[in-house]
């Protein structure tokens, strides 16, 4: 009997693969995926950071902004008693200074008025016990009388009437306050005491708690009577 050839002798034919040939072939495809796998997941981890260190960045630059708007939104004026601070509550119930002066104008003083209301007034301690508001005209404006209702324009200069310690100042800011007069937006104090008062004026106004924060307030606002010396640059 013939044997037969099972196996193509060299230069006979094409020759078939091995089998050694045939598994590192399917190990290098197999090795070939799995590294094609493991960049697709590496590129997709680095998609997610990107995606997370983005809406971080966006987070963070939300927080800073916010900061910022509400650090320039600090009027620092005496509010009306509701607020969270005398010296940075602003006025209670929206009182903005919208259209301020810009600070190379200011102060703006009156056509006319005392050239004295564009230096900073003294504001000292006063002495006895204030039971009752004391309105005490320091310069008589030329100008109308300020209504309740009106928008008015004032600069201050705020001090504790026991030691003369100032809490607040609207010439530190080289910016006066814009409030309407009446509306409850600032202490009852102010709102009182202003009305009638000549645009043009610097009064000063003794305040008892009473009309101020109170004695103890606890919330950072100065307690018991205060003295607050106020110019009155505008009423409309």
């Amino acid at each position: 009997m013939t044997d037969r050839v099972t196996n193509p002798q060299p230069g006979t034919g094409s020759r078939r693969p091995s089998t050694i040939q045939v598994d590192k072939s399917k190990a290098a495809k197999r090795a070939a995926a799995k590294a094609a796998k493991a960049r697709a997941v590496a590129a997709q981890k680095r998609r997610r950071m990107l995606s997370i260190v983005g809406a971080a960045a966006a987070v963070l630059v939300l927080i800073v902004g916010v900061a910022l708007w509400v650090r320039s939104g600090d009027s620092s004026t005496p509010d009306n008693g509701t607020g969270s601070s005398a010296s940075g509550a602003g006025a209670q119930g929206g009182a903005t200074q919208d259209g301020a002066t810009p600070v190379s104008e200011f102060p703006p003083v009156p056509a006319g008025a005392d050239p004295a209301l564009s230096t900073k007034p003294a504001a000292t301690a006063g002495s006895g016990t204030v039971s009752k508001l004391v309105v005490t005209t320091l310069i008589e404006g030329k100008g109308a009388p300020a209504r309740a209702g009106q928008n008015v324009t004032v600069n201050y200069v705020g001090v504790t009437y026991a030691d003369g310690k100032e809490f607040d100042s609207s010439w530190k800011r080289s910016q006066p306050f814009d409030f309407q007069l009446g509306g409850g937006m600032v202490i009852k104090g102010w709102d009182e005491g202003l009305l009638g008062v000549k645009v043009g004026s610097r009064v000063q106004l003794d305040i008892p708690a009473s009309m101020a924060y109170g004695d103890n307030p606890g919330n950072g606002a100065p307690g018991g009577t205060l003295r607050f010396v106020v110019d009155l640059l505008a009423a409309q």
